[in-house]
């Protein structure tokens, strides 16, 4: 804080008229130097849990929280009013402040304030159409940014019109040094910030894009999918333990469909259908994003729902075991089998788009309505051309077009 916004004192104290809840009217002080000027939070407080010397409610309660932060939020925009009239004018009085502060409290929206908002609604979708764990994720990055705002900028929340490539580029740091984050997790949490800012940009809150010079350092991307010939290492190496064929195969069954860990896990005998061709087919919709899926199952894939047919429970048509126990036990195959990468159970999504799929001609627009993506973009991340099917590809065309035009001499 520099000397000029030291002169600024900002207080709150509650008015002793106590309402028919029980609750008093916060009301709030700015002091500048010996000019001093009193307004309403136009919020309430419970007398009992108030904190004279820190102007705050005691407590952790739903109660508590919130009338707090609505405190903070003055506290920052008032701030943030009196630096703006500095700047412009070298010199505020409390009133200027105050009528400032006033005029510009229902416009004046801020970072922390947005995304708790975001993620409140988010939270009513997950189980709708939105999925837990990345309602966590967007849980995690506004706690990391918050940490970030109070140990760099020594407040408790931030308004858009103060973010700039300055506070973009600090916060990465933050991410990268002071957290530790892997690269991967770090380019999530500057993804939700990203997305915090287009939501202001579309509310009209800020009319500038910080992000506009600013480019996310992605990690270098690795091979997410199995190759043919570790493919087939995973299906011909005889596995002693029950528990690791039982893993394997779920990873196989994947392959073959493409079905995420969680939408296989819900897999009901109810989601299967055969047409009027004598194919089976799996109709779901995708948990992650409430999308339509419509899966054509190949003869492995039903050689493995009648391997375990019945031994599902409630419907189901395998009796899946967590998410991490899969993954924990596919390390184990993959050096019973000599796969030198570790493997995950969502490298099979990725396999079944790019070898079960693409290497074999099947459409990208066909496997993005098998993955159940609403975006194209999206079935590109997942499916890449291999150097053997560009390699075929090229070989067919030139076959294709020979002969087809010939170089006239010179």
């Amino acid at each position: 804080m520099n000397e000029s916004s030291a002169n600024l004192k900002v207080s709150f104290y509650l008015k002793k008229n106590i309402s028919r809840h029980g609750l008093c009217p916060v009301m709030g002080r700015i002091t500048i130097g010996n000019d001093m000027v009193q307004f309403s939070c136009k919020v309430e407080a419970n007398p009992d849990l108030w904190d004279v010397r820190a102007g705050r409610i005691t407590g952790k309660s739903h109660h508590a929280r919130k009338v707090n932060r609505e405190i903070d939020q003055i506290n920052v925009n008032i701030n943030a009013r009196y630096k703006e009239i500095l700047s412009l004018r070298g010199k505020a009085s409390a009133n200027e402040v105050k009528n400032a502060f006033q005029g510009a409290a229902m416009s004046q929206e801020t970072l922390l304030k947005v995304f708790r908002e975001h993620n409140e609604a988010f939270e009513k979708r997950v189980g709708v159409n939105r999925a837990k764990n990345t309602h966590l994720n967007y849980q995690f990055t506004c706690a990391s940014l918050e940490r970030f705002i109070r140990e760099k900028y020594r407040v408790s929340d931030i308004p858009f019109k103060q973010l700039d490539i300055s506070f973009i580029e600090n916060y990465d740091y933050f991410l990268k040094i002071d957290c530790g984050l892997t690269p991967g997790t770090v380019v999530i949490r500057m993804t939700h910030l990203r997305k915090m800012i287009k939501i202001a940009n579309r509310k009209r809150i800020i009319n500038h894009n910080p992000f506009a010079e600013f480019c996310i350092d992605r990690p270098k991307s690795t091979q997410k999918y199995l190759s043919e010939e570790e493919l087939k290492k995973l299906k011909k190496t005889h596995l002693k333990s029950s528990a690791l064929n039982f893993t394997r195969d779920m990873f196989l069954f994947s392959c073959f469909t493409g079905l995420s860990y969680i939408d296989l896990y819900n897999l009901t005998y109810q989601q299967i259908a055969k047409d009027d061709e004598g194919y089976y087919w799996v109709n779901i919709s995708r948990q992650k994003t409430d999308t339509e899926s419509k899966i054509l199952l190949l003869d492995d894939a039903l050689q493995l729902i009648e391997k375990y047919r019945g031994s599902g429970s409630g419907g189901k048509v395998f009796p899946m075991k967590c998410c991490s126990l899969m993954n924990s036990q596919l390390k184990t195959i993959a050096a019973l089998c000599k796969i030198e990468r570790r493997l995950t159970f969502h490298m099979a999504r990725h396999t079944f788009a790019t070898v079960t799929c693409l290497s074999q001609g099947i459409s990208i627009e066909s496997v993005s309505r098998m993955l159940g993506h609403n975006d194209l973009r999206t079935t590109e991340m997942y499916a890449k051309t291999s150097p053997n099917k560009m390699s075929e590809d090229m070989q067919a065309l030139s076959e294709t077009l020979q002969g087809m035009y010939y170089l006239v001499a010179s």
